[in-house]
């Protein structure tokens, strides 16, 4: 083998190093910024649904209370819920 090789090599293998680095560590930091950020929306769908749950159960209470109280103030109860905002 040629000793003139050696020297060449080393500096193809440099200059590879350098162009994957320079290539190579922006793309692993945009993919690492594109999942915090999609985990931060998934964070925040998720504490939207559990703000949705928690409204829909307090309106089941309210209407398994109105079921059990035996009838007394229904109908001023269903006209309460009518009433009442969704959200």
């Amino acid at each position: 083998m040629n000793p003139l090789w050696i020297p060449i090599l080393g500096i193809c293998c440099g200059l590879v190093a350098i162009v994957a680095g320079t290539i190579i560590r922006p793309l692993i930091k945009l993919r690492e910024r594109r999942m915090e950020l999609e985990a931060q929306m998934v964070a925040e769908k998720a504490a939207q649904y559990a703000a949705h749950t928690e409204r829909l159960e307090q309106r089941v209470q309210v209407l398994e209370r109105i079921v059990t109280d035996g009838g007394v103030g229904v109908a001023a109860e269903i006209e309460k819920l009518r009433d009442a905002p969704l959200n």
